[in-house]
């Protein structure tokens, strides 16, 4: 058996096939035909971001299965693994407290101003504070989380511990499963309509392309602070300055962009309300480690331990069958 490994992974993960006798190797050359060439007798990929498309996939005549090390598989042609039968697996279980972490940090800086008081200190104004913007608390404000997926419950935790008030939309989990953590239920609208906070979990298909755009821009609350730390494209960046710099919404913090790399003058770039990271809301040294050990696993449990797979970490399992 031969895995395939594109992007550099934590070195944790090589236990399990140094453990087994697994042949592996990792390239970090993503052009189309160093793929191909590189990876034309694989039987397994574990893949960060390159794009794997069908003119690839068609050639690796061996491939059973792609892991992706994170949870979001865009990056990959999902139609024709169906076509063809080939495994679609993610790391389900590693990155959900690294991303909801990062979404309170995104909320708890604009919140309280922190980037506007750390630099009134360096500049020698510690005694101009009454100067600075108004901050405020989590306390009783109203979070509504898009998406209540493992990401969506574990940012409903941390809220909870800071007494906010969740809501939830997510029209493919059943409303007890959302009152039973002590969330609210709620359409997508009324909570655009009500929300001091929304935080985005969303996968980017045709359906959330531009969810959030000029026209709910419109319904927001002036003081709402938008978080994204899913997937680029969700939000309308264009609609997501114009927002910003009319005050239109109070701040916003963007792990993901419509195109990564975003170009280096780009026009957020300009504002003072919003706070930016560079996709690595799931990067801390724990999720590193476990996704690497989780895509390593998913890789040899489906194709030799089968017994031990995580099938919830097959997305396209139905097809397989």
């Amino acid at each position: 058996m031969k895995v395939g490994i594109i992007g550099e992974i934590h070195r944790s993960g090589f236990e399990i096939f140094n453990n087994n006798n697994i042949d592996y190797f990792v390239t970090n050359n993503t052009e189309e035909d160093h793929l191909i060439e590189k990876l034309k007798n694989v039987d397994g990929i574990i893949v960060r971001t390159a794009k794997i498309n069908k003119n690839i996939l068609s050639k690796l005549k061996n491939l059973k299965i792609i892991a992706r090390h994170g949870v979001g598989y865009d990056n990959v042609d999902i139609n024709f693994l169906n076509e063809n039968k080939i495994a679609m697996a993610i790391t389900g279980k590693a990155n959900a407290t690294s991303v909801a972490e990062h979404t309170m940090t995104m909320m708890l800086c604009l919140t309280k101003n922190i980037f506007e008081s750390d630099k009134l200190v360096r500049i020698g104004n510690f005694q101009k504070k009454e100067n600075l913007s108004n901050f405020f608390e989590l306390f009783e404000k109203k979070i509504l989380i898009l998406g209540f997926g493992r990401i969506g419950k574990a940012l409903a935790k941390r809220c909870l511990g800071f007494e906010m008030e969740v809501y939830v939309y997510d029209p493919f989990i059943a409303k007890n499963e959302i009152h039973n953590l002590n969330c609210i239920p709620i359409n997508i609208l009324e909570g655009f309509k009500i929300a001091d906070y929304i935080s985005i979990h969303l996968p980017l298909n045709s359906e959330t392309k531009n969810l959030i755009s000029f026209d709910e821009f419109e319904i927001f609350k002036s003081n709402m602070i938008l978080v994204n730390t899913a997937r680029g494209g969700i939000i309308n960046e264009e609609a997501l300055y114009f927002a910003l710099k009319n005050k239109k919404i109070f701040g916003a913090g963007i792990d993901v962009f419509e195109k990564e790399p975003p170009i280096k003058d780009h026009k957020l770039f300009d504002l003072n309300n919003i706070v930016l990271s560079p996709h690595n809301a799931a990067l801390t040294l724990e999720c590193r480690k476990r996704m690497a050990i989780e895509c390593c696993e998913n890789i040899f449990n489906f194709l030799i331990n089968q017994k031990d797979l995580v099938k919830s970490n097959i997305v396209n399992l139905d097809i397989l069958s």
